[in-house]
Order: C-alpha cells, then sequence, then structure tokens
C-alpha cells in the first residue's frame, strides 16, 4: 500500500482495484478496528483500496464490501488492528433479550457445524455489566441456533475458529465475527519480541503521519529491533503488510480459498522496486541491531535499509529534506529516569545538523516540549501498547520544486510587485491531514490565523534575495551577525594589547575576554596556541538548538580573528558552583597540552574537566608564594593540580605536602612536581579530606607556608561504617574551624594564604584570634582579569605565642 502524502514530486504508488461485483454479490458491514487516534489513517487507507468508510466511535471504522473485501482489507490495512463482520446490534437489558437477539442472528451462514466459536466481550454503561455471564449467554445462543440450523445433536468445534465478541454499549448490544484471527500488527516478519518494541500498526502510523515517501531520505537513530524503518520499507515498496501471513477467515468456507489467492496474486503483482535511497536506522545496541536485521530480511527489505551501531549523538547526514521518524527512550517504565531527561534535553543540539528536515518522535514523557525548549509544530495522542504518548511533528523546509528533468524550478530573485501575486518563500512541509484539509488534529483560533490581506496601491519593496525557511532545529537570529562582529572586533583590541605578555613578561596563560560585550556574555582564556571558551548560563530568548549555533558562531568568529586552529579552541559550560563541580569530568577527549608559566610547566586537560588544571587568577598569588617559600616547609590544602606546590618547590621550600580528596589530582600534582624536577621524599602527597586531615594531626609546629584555596561548597560520598562523618564543606560556615585547627599545625609567624571564589563570602577576623589578617585581594587578581573580584584572598600571620 503506497504512503505519499507528502509533495507532489511523488505520486502514489498503485493499489489493488476493487473488483467489479456482480449483481447477486452479497454486501456485509465491515468493521476495522483501530487503536484510539489512527482513526482517520484507517479510513485513508480504506478509501485507497476504493471503499467509502466511515467513522463510527473511537476505535471503529465501518465499511461496506463482500467476501473479497474481508481479504483484500486484511491484506492491505497498515494502521489497523482487525478486520470483523458486524453479525447484528439489538437492545438488550436483561439476559432474555440478549439471548434472543443472538439466537436471532444467521451464525449458520458463517459458522460450520464443527467450527469453534469462542466468545469474548466487554460492556460499558450498559445494564449487562457482567461480561463473562454475558458471554455465557452468547455462547449458549450461538450454539443452540447452529444445533437446529445445521440438524445436528451436538457441536465438537474441532474445525477453524470463529471468534465472536459481543459488545454491550448504553444497553445496545453489537455482535462481531472476527475474521483477522491474530491482530493485524502481527505481520509475521518479527519472530523474537524485546523490551519496549512498537506495535507495527503503530510504527505504519508514524511513517504515515509523517511527510515521508520512497524519494525522500529517512532515518531512525533509535531504531531498536527495527519496526519503524521495516514498515516505512514496506510502504516505500508498496508491499501489502499482510502478505506474509494467514488470517482466521482463510479456513472459512464461507469467504472461499479462491478469494484469498486472487487477493494475494494482485499484492505481488504491486510489489515495488527496491528504494533507491536506503533507509537509514541506527542504534547503539548491537543485540537490537542483528534483531532488527532479521526482522528486515524476514520482511524481504533487508537491502532498503542500512543498518548501523551508532550513538544517538553522533546523527548526521549529508542528505537534504529528509524525514526523521523515531520512538526515543522514555526513561518511565524501561530505562534510566536520568539519562532520559539528559537525552531530552540534547536532542534539539543533535537535530539542528539536519536543517532541511522533518522530524516525528513519538514519546509518552509530558514533558517533551519543555525539555527540547521549543514547541512542536503538530501534535497527536497516540497509544503505544497502553502508554499514553505524543507524536510530536516538527516540518522542516518544503523541498524544492523541480522538473520533468528533476531539475529544480529557480524561483524569480526579484519579489513580484502586484498584490495579488503568490509569495515567493516556499511554504514548510504539510501533513497528510493538512493537505486533505482536514483541520481535526490542529485548529486555529481567531488570534491564530493569518492576517487578510488588505488592497493597496503601493508595491511592495522588491527582494534582492530569496528567503529561505528557517530549520526547525537551530538558525541564527538576525542580530547574531551584529554581535559576532562586535565580538570580533572586542577580541582584536583586546589580543593587541596583550600582544607582547609572551615575550616580555613570560606569561603564555591569559584571560582575554571577559563578558566586555554584553550580549555575548563569554569568557575566553588563551592558553598558548589554544583557547577555551566559557559560557555561563544565564536567560535568553534563544532554543536550545538555536542557542548552539549561536555559540557555534561566536566560537568559529573567536578562532578566526586570533587565527587559532578550530580544533585547538574547546568550549565549557558553566554553572553556578555546587560542590565539587568546578573539578567534574564530564569529557574523555584527553586533549593534553603542557603550558609554560613562571619558568615552570604544567600538565593541562583543555577537554574533559570543567578547568583546566591551571587557575588563571590565581598567577600573582602562586609569584608571592615562590617568593616566600625559600626554607619554608609548605601546605597545599584543596590542591587540585599542585600547581602552588610546584611553586613553592621552585622558591626552594625544604619539603611539600600536597593534600586533595581526588586521586586523579594528587597523580595530575605528582606529574607536575616532576616535570619541574621536583621529587624526593620531602614532596609528600596524599588522598585525603583536607578538613578532616587537619584535624587529626598532632597540635605542634609542622608548616611554615601554606595555601588554602578551598571550594565554596563540597558534598563528599563516605563508605565504610568506622569512618567518622565530617559534615559536607561550606566555605562559609566551615573556614574558621579550619584555619584555626590549621593555626595550631603553623610555626609562629607562619603564613597561611587564604582564598575562595563565594561572592557572597564574609570574612570575619574576629573568628581567627590566633592570626593577623589582611586582605591582599586587589594584588593577587592579574591586571587581564575584568573582573576584579574573581576570588578574595587573605595573607594570615600566625601570631607569636599564640
Amino acid at each position: 500500500m503506497a504512503c505519499t502524502f507528502g509533495h507532489d514530486e511523488a505520486q502514489p504508488s498503485p493499489l489493488p482495484s476493487i473488483p467489479q461485483l456482480p449483481a447477486s454479490a452479497t454486501i456485509y458491514e465491515l468493521i476495522a478496528t483501530t487503536a484510539f487516534g489512527l482513526e482517520k489513517l484507517v479510513v485513508r487507507e480504506l478509501e485507497k483500496l476504493g471503499y467509502a468508510p466511515r467513522v463510527l466511535r473511537p476505535g471503529r471504522v465501518a465499511f461496506s464490501g463482500d467476501e473479497s473485501a474481508i481479504c483484500r482489507a486484511n491484506l492491505w490495512l497498515r494502521t489497523a488492528e482487525r478486520v470483523v463482520i458486524a453479525i447484528g446490534s439489538f437492545q438488550a437489558d436483561d439476559f432474555g433479550l440478549l439471548f434472543d437477539g443472538t439466537n436471532s442472528l444467521e451464525w449458520e451462514r458463517w459458522i460450520p457445524a464443527d467450527g469453534a466459536f469462542p466468545v469474548r466481550g466487554r460492556s460499558h454503561k450498559s445494564q449487562l455489566s457482567s461480561v463473562p455471564a454475558c458471554q455465557k449467554i452468547v455462547n449458549k445462543a450461538v450454539a443452540e441456533r447452529l444445533l437446529q440450523a445445521h440438524h445436528v445433536a451436538a457441536l465438537p468445534e474441532t474445525g477453524a475458529s470463529y471468534a465472536i465478541e459481543v459488545e454491550l454499549f448504553e444497553n445496545t448490544a453489537t455482535l462481531l465475527l472476527d475474521t483477522s484471527g491474530l491482530g493485524l500488527h502481527k505481520r509475521g516478519y518479527r519472530t523474537s519480541v524485546a523490551e519496549g518494541q512498537l506495535r507495527e500498526t503503530l510504527a505504519a502510523a508514524m511513517v504515515s503521519l509523517s511527510v515521508w515517501n520512497r524519494d525522500r531520505p529517512m532515518i531512525d537513530p533509535f531504531c531498536g529491533t527495527g519496526t519503524i524503518a521495516i514498515e516505512a520499507a514496506l510502504q516505500g515498496r508498496n508491499s501489502a503488510p499482510g502478505i506474509d501471513r494467514e488470517f482466521a477467515a482463510e479456513a472459512w468456507p464461507a469467504v472461499g480459498a479462491d478469494r484469498w489467492h486472487t487477493a494475494r496474486e494482485e499484492a505481488r503483482d504491486l510489489w515495488g522496486p527496491p528504494l533507491e535511497q536506503r533507509i537509514v536506522a541506527t542504534d547503539l545496541n548491537p543485540k537490537s541491531l542483528e534483531l532488527a536485521r532479521h526482522h528486515a530480511e524476514r520482511a524481504g527489505v533487508v537491502g532498503d535499509i542500512h543498518f548501523q551501531q551508532r550513538d544517538f549523538y553522533e546523527l548526521t547526514s549529508s542528505r537534504q529534506y529528509g524525514c526523521l521518524i523515531c520512538n526515543p527512550p522514555y526513561g518511565i517504565r524501561i530505562g534510566d529516569e536520568r539519562e532520559s531527561i539528559e537525552l531530552h534535553k540534547k536532542i534539539p543540539i543533535v537535530l539542528r545538523r539536519l536543517p532541511t528536515w522533518s522530524h516525528y518522535l513519538l514519546t509518552a514523557r509530558q514533558d517533551f516540549e519543555r525539555l527540547i525548549g521549543q514547541t512542536a509544530t503538530r501534535r497527536r495522542k497516540l497509544y503505544n501498547g497502553r502508554i499514553e504518548c505524543t507524536f510530536y511533528q516538527f516540518l522542516g523546509p518544503r523541498p524544492p520544486r523541480r522538473d520533468a528533468e528533476g531539475k529544480v524550478i529557480k524561483t524569480p530573485s526579484v519579489a513580484p510587485t502586484d498584490e495579488h501575486s503568490p509569495e515567493q518563500q516556499a511554504p514548510a512541509e504539510q501533513t497528510p491531514d493538512e493537505q486533505r484539509g482536514d483541520q481535526s488534529s490542529h485548529k486555529q483560533t481567531a488570534a491564530q490565523q493569518p492576517p487578510q490581506k488588505q488592497l493597496s496601491d503601493t508595491p511592495k519593496p522588491a527582494r534582492t534575495k530569496r528567503e529561505q525557511p528557517a530549520p526547525v532545529f537551530g538558525g541564527l537570529k538576525e542580530e547574531a551577525q551584529r554581535q559576532a562582529i562586535e565580538f570580533a572586533n572586542r577580541l582584536s583590541k583586546r589580543a593587541r594589547h596583550l600582544r607582547r605578555w609572551p615575550t616580555r613578561r613570560g606569561i603564555t596563560c591569559f584571560r582575554l575576554y571577559e563578558r566586555d560585550v554584553p550580549d555575548v556574555p563569554l569568557i575566553v582564556d588563551r592558553y598558548e596556541d589554544a583557547l577555551v571558551i566559557a559560557e555561563y548560563v544565564r536567560p535568553h530568548e534563544r532554543t536550545a538548538a538555536e542557542h548552539a549555533d549561536w555559540l557555534d558562531l561566536m566560537v568559529t568568529t573567536a578562532a578566526k580573528t586570533l587565527e587559532v586552529d578550530p580544533k585547538r579552541v574547546f568550549t565549557k559550560f558553566r554553572q553556578t558552583q555546587s560542590g565539587a563541580s568546578q573539578y567534574d569530568k564530564f569529557g574523555s577527549d584527553h586533549q593534553i597540552m603542557i603550558a609554560h608559566e613562571g619558568g615552570l610547566e604544567f600538565e593541562l586537560n583543555l577537554s574533559d574537566y570543567l578547568d583546566t588544571g591551571l587557575f588563571l587568577d590565581h598567577r600573582q598569588t602562586r609569584s608571592m608564594v615562590r617568593d616566600e617559600a625559600a626554607g619554608k616547609r609548605f601546605l597545599n590544602l584543596f590542591a587540585y593540580t599542585g600547581s602552588f606546590t610546584v611553586y613553592a618547590a621552585a622558591g626552594g621550600a625544604v619539603s611539600t605536602t600536597t593534600v586533595d580528596l581526588s586521586p586523579s589530582y594528587i597523580e595530575w600534582a605528582e606529574r607536575n612536581l616532576k616535570r619541574n624536577g621536583f621529587g624526593g621524599p620531602q614532596h609528600q602527597f596524599l588522598v585525603a579530606d583536607s578538613r578532616e586531615w587537619v584535624h587529626a594531626l598532632p597540635s605542634e609546629p609542622m608548616f611554615d607556608l601554606a595555601v588554602v584555596d578551598p571550594p565554596t561548597f563540597s558534598n563528599t560520598k563516605r563508605t565504610g561504617a568506622d569512618r567518622q562523618e565530617i559534615d559536607d564543606w561550606d566555605v562559609q560556615h566551615h573556614y574558621a574551624e579550619l584555619l584555626e585547627a590549621l593555626a595550631e599545625r603553623m610555626s609562629p609567624e607562619g603564613v597561611v594564604y587564604f582564598s575562595n571564589n563565594f561572592r557572597r563570602f564574609k570574612f570575619d577576623e574576629n573568628e581567627l584570634p590566633s592570626y593577623q589578617t589582611r586582605e591582599i585581594s586587589k594584588q593577587t587578581v592579574p591586571e587581564d582579569f575584568r573582573n576584579q573580584r574573581i576570588h578574595r584572598c587573605w595573607r594570615l600571620v600566625r601570631k607569636a605565642g599564640g
């Protein structure tokens, strides 16, 4: 069956024509049952088969036909669940009426003497609410009718199955006979069932509701066991979905094997050629892909689908005007909720790589649009089993029109001046419902209606360049180019101002830009031949994908302006500091470089951590430590990668002790020290909680010089029942306690450099009676930092005899 509900360039695939019925043919009332929300798709499919369907109620589409219609509907309906015969309907508000009404119907017309007739039922808003009791009454009434009609004494029920369904709705009983047997979603190609699979009928509906046709590219980046891709390929090849399975009515003499044979031959004759553009189906799970290939092979479309193991975040395509159709993980019933949320937030960032495509996503997440940061063009409520889902449709630009030879029909570059001439800009894609004039799935309010044109003698201003429709995800707003120019100008000016720092001062790592242009609130740090661009969370009017494109523009602008290889530009995304988040690892690219500062070398990781391994705002403080370190016993608490330790060793410290809770950072600090030629037992590296470690030391002078540069907050996971718990670190609440404890381990006149980055930090010297205190923040913040409150720093001197 064809599914070409897209653009004019594709012609509908042929369908079997309705056979010419003899005058004596018996016409039956048939019903196609369907999941809620798919009724109009079933109507469309039946219309293409040549019938005149009508929606009776949600989940029920009626049409009329003879025995051949039973065969054709079962073979060709893609989105229906079953095809049933309406045997009769009557009022029944008691069991007697139910029995009499059932018994009066011509069951012998369909069911032979040896036929099995199981009964299932349902009741809604009816006096007869006991479904099991109703089933028994119907079974008994049918049995008595068959005994009398076939003139037999017994019904062995050893023959074919004739499943009966009794529906009771508002005291009206409807008796149905199931011709399908297994549900129509059972195509026959899927032999293995995996967790979270879509029904084939729902997958087919998703494809039918899109603008995809066999001439367009298609991708399913969460293909799982391949159902969506296979159903699309079957539609593209014009394959009857039921061609490879059996139906209950095939064993019914009343329908006849010749009719089934004729219907199947028609279906085989209409099997279309292979797809010129193979469907791409990717997934990260190799076992799912193995099943998907197996299913596609059984369905006869394995050559029409390219299966590939690939992470969604690597999605890309050079093809244009395609359709992405998928069912991403919900994280509600199956999978991890947190991972699902993170995935959905990144969906628009990934899909912006397909700017000309239309996108269709089915999800049970009610917060989907909030997570992706923009609203869909269309929404449709669908059901995946019993899970209520929404099918979100994002319609992309319409493909250019082509002539008979396939060449693009060019639109004039100057807009027409006649007020009645058509607009030049191509409209966005239309869904099948829109093309049919169906407004059921999306209604416009008066406020949403486009304004009516006013006749005027004044011509429109001519446009010299045709406007291109915006992509669904991403794109740049008008002000982006202006912001990029201002950003480039400021970067260029700053670069000229600092151009002599490397040669005259030996400073090769410095802050180049710090939110200088209000519209471009970024941080740009130069690390020799590389740039690190940090963005802080802030409100803006761009969608997530638009913002990603905007950030790409700014990164490209910075690289070009500063003549830096784009591969040496690294972006970081900062939020308000919480816990140890400033140090958390978030990548694994392992872009390592050796930076130089003050005649020393430091290993930096520009890609994998929020911070690089060298805090540029402490350049001055490190020099102060080196100037005071000669002959001193040095302590570095919350040491991070040990840059203060390297400076102290370079200044002539007789010993150094470096303490941090992270084994990775302690190893990093040790590498930094060795890289600069410092080693030996006088340099100790300890993996420990700094606060806990200080409290455990003997109360005696052990250090002459110390640096305490703690995070604002820190949450530490403890293990082991025998470990004493210490509250999570909060610099405002715990700084005085820690520094006073440290004072007992400092020599008289010993110096402690205490620094932190908490903007609202309040220093109270009265809480530090063991020290003489002096704030030196102005001397320690380097001049390349526009924010002179990047940190606050105090020089604490241990009082003699304190």
